[in-house]
């Protein structure tokens, strides 16, 4: 950890962070029958998505990837930067608090971004096509869930 670009974030963490993935913030929508649109576009066949419906749910994603990807690299840029001013010994305990208060702004303000989007998405498909979702990704009795990996 101590040869890190950013110490307190790894390498993986940071590409999720700039390019917007979920990292499981969403999982309290997603487990509980709020549908994201990734997964939506995944299984749009087996959903029957209509035309407009198709058209919305990637509207919604690229919206949503571009906020993530926003707030991602602020909360990366955050990071970087309480890091430095460990490293170069130049913090002092008022920066801890106003640096924590901003990463955990972002922080919240990215998970919020992840949640919202399953509430918006939800709200485009039919109550069939979110029980349909459910099974198709393993969360319901009727579809075992064993393999089942959630990537979000």
């Amino acid at each position: 950890m101590a040869q890190r670009d950013i110490r307190a974030l790894s390498s993986q963490q940071i590409e999720d962070l700039l390019a917007g993935r979920g990292m499981m913030l969403a999982l309290p929508a997603e487990l509980n029958g709020w549908p994201g649109p990734m997964h939506v576009l995944e299984h749009a066949t087996a959903l029957d998505l209509s035309p407009a419906q198709r058209r919305d749910t990637e509207a919604l994603m690229a919206a949503h990837r571009a906020e993530a990807r926003s707030l991602g690299a602020r909360l990366v840029e955050e990071e970087r930067e309480m890091d430095a001013a460990f490293r170069e010994r130049r913090i002092t305990a008022e920066d801890i608090t106003d640096r924590t208060n901003r990463i955990g702004t972002l922080q919240a303000a990215l998970r919020a971004e992840h949640l919202r989007t399953h509430l918006l998405q939800t709200a485009l498909l039919s109550p069939e096509q979110v029980t349909r979702y459910a099974e198709l990704r393993g969360y319901t009795a009727a579809t075992p869930s064993s393999g089942h990996r959630h990537r979000h």
